[in-house]
């Protein structure tokens, strides 16, 4: 029996492998890893994130409801006469204080509403500024 690199007339045969070394598998399990956790992490953030839009949602309806009750208010004849056009508050709701001031006199009164309400964050204040013709 000849040696195998006399079989193939002189030349060394060449060993084919196939698949991945070690350090392949390692560094793409690393890679993998890093991806999974970065995504745990974006989706933790996007949750909370999701939670706050929800409750700012909520606050900006209410001055909103606050504000349209407050224009009915004004539109009764004679204009701006309902005692219900006046400063008033607080009126909580579903962890919404509301409050809401309007001038007194003038033709045009500005209206502001207040509304406060708590977050993970602590207490969050927005407020809703018009004018309304009297």
């Amino acid at each position: 029996m000849m040696p195998p690199s006399e079989e193939l007339g002189g030349k060394a045969m060449k060993h084919v492998s196939s698949g991945f070394t070690l350090i392949e598998v390692v560094v793409a399990i690393v890679v993998l890893g890093i991806g999974i956790v970065g995504l745990v992490g974006a989706s933790s953030s996007i949750t909370r994130m999701i939670g706050r839009g929800k409750m700012e949602t909520r606050a900006a309806l209410a001055a909103s409801r606050r504000m349209e009750i407050l224009r009915a208010a004004a539109a009764n004849s004679p204009r701006c006469t309902d005692p219900t056009f006046a400063t008033g508050g607080p009126a909580i709701s579903a962890g919404i204080t509301e409050t809401w001031q309007v001038s007194a006199s003038g033709k045009v009164r500005p209206v502001r509403v207040t509304v406060t309400y708590l977050t993970g964050r602590g207490i969050r204040t927005a407020q809703l500024e018009t004018r309304v013709t009297c």
